[in-house]
């Protein structure tokens, strides 16, 4: 059994700060999280493509957006492990 991990449901607004849930499969907060989860994903692909599209990002910059990529696909690859548990 994997270990709960806490999922963003997005920023409150009066305050700035990233809501974070523990969202267990068929409960409440899946959808909400899973909702976060592609929005945050299909920002980033936009990013890197307009990144990439320009062509003039140095190596440093790509680098940059390695770790909030990888976050992205982490947390999309565990929406796909929790629907087939």
């Amino acid at each position: 059994m994997r270990m709960p991990r806490f999922r963003s449901i997005g920023v409150d607004p009066a305050t700035g700060k990233e809501a974070l849930v523990v969202a267990r499969p068929g409960g409440p907060l899946e959808a909400p999280a899973d909702a976060q989860a592609l929005e945050t994903a299909a920002v980033l692909v936009a990013v890197v493509d307009a990144v990439l599209e320009a062509g003039e990002a140095s190596d440093l910059e790509l680098a940059a957006l390695v770790p909030p990529l990888h976050a992205a696909l982490d947390e999309c690859v565990g929406m796909i492990v929790a629907d087939r548990e």
